[in-house]
């Protein structure tokens, strides 16, 4: 399937930083909205592995996959994250990606983990710039699962196995990369982050993933979502999957996602 996607590397400019992106082109794309995809705290464009093309060849729309500020190649770090870089990252860079990557129309966001509540957040700030947001595994709340299996991550990392594989994706972004998310996420001062009032402006159709047995959160994100966002809500509930359904139970994914994409593509040519 992905023999059939174009793939076009390029670097972009937004929020006076240059980030790495790729462009998705499947062979016979429909007109519609471009998936945009969104990675996790540790994520890149390599970690998304095959996904982002196989679903762009089967709902046949074009993608971008971009790698925000200190992530893979773009521009690294140069100190720690502050408290609000999510939002930074909705509100001031994505609506710069999109417009540097010659996307007019609003896209349809597919958000993983951080990316997720980077989705939900653009929607938000922009409810009229969202076609639809597909939310997997995203935090609007902080829960302690989540503080442990960041505190965990962090003496994996140390043991020196985990780093050497996230180095190849983010090379010398690695460490800075790492320590930049566990260090804000396990911030005290930032426990009561909470995004759960932003909800109720987002106006586009969601669809919220969640596996069952994520290290990282649980139903209550899900319920969250579902009870805030004031656009109709599906949920797609994962028993037996962790923190990447879309890597785990790949094709579940990916057929739910189509369908939901292609419900949307529906109602916007009517």
């Amino acid at each position: 399937m992905t023999a059939h996607v174009r793939r076009q590397r390029f670097d972009l400019h937004a929020a006076g930083r240059r980030l790495h992106a790729e462009r998705l082109t499947p062979s016979h794309a429909a007109a519609g909205p471009v998936l945009v995809f969104l990675h996790e705290g540790l994520g890149s464009i390599g970690q998304w592995g095959a996904f982002p093309a196989h679903l762009c060849a089967r709902t046949r729309l074009p993608g971008l996959v971009y790698e925000r500020w200190g992530y893979g190649r773009s521009e690294g770090l140069t100190g720690p994250r502050v408290e609000d870089y999510l939002q930074r990252e909705a509100e001031d860079s994505l609506p710069e990606v999109l417009a540097a990557s010659g996307i007019a129309e609003p896209p349809i966001l597919f958000g993983h983990s951080d990316g997720g509540s980077i989705a939900l957040l653009f929607a938000a700030a922009y409810p009229e710039q969202a076609c639809a947001v597909v939310s997997e595994a995203a935090h609007v709340l902080i829960e302690e699962c989540c503080l442990t299996g960041i505190r965990r991550a962090g003496d994996a990392y140390q043991q020196g196995e985990w780093r050497t594989r996230l180095q190849r994706h983010h090379g010398d972004n690695v460490d800075l990369m790492f320590w930049g998310w566990h260090d804000i996420w396990l911030n005290p001062a930032r426990h009561q982050w909470n995004i759960e009032a932003e909800l109720r402006r987002i106006l586009c159709p969601t669809l919220i993933i969640q596996g069952e047995d994520d290290e990282y959160g649980t139903r209550a994100q899900v319920d969250a979502i579902t009870a805030g966002v004031s656009g109709p809500a599906d949920v797609l509930w994962l028993p037996g999957c962790g923190h990447a359904p879309h890597h785990q139970l790949r094709e579940t994914v990916l057929n739910t996602v189509a369908h939901f994409i292609g419900g949307v593509c529906a109602k916007i040519s009517r």
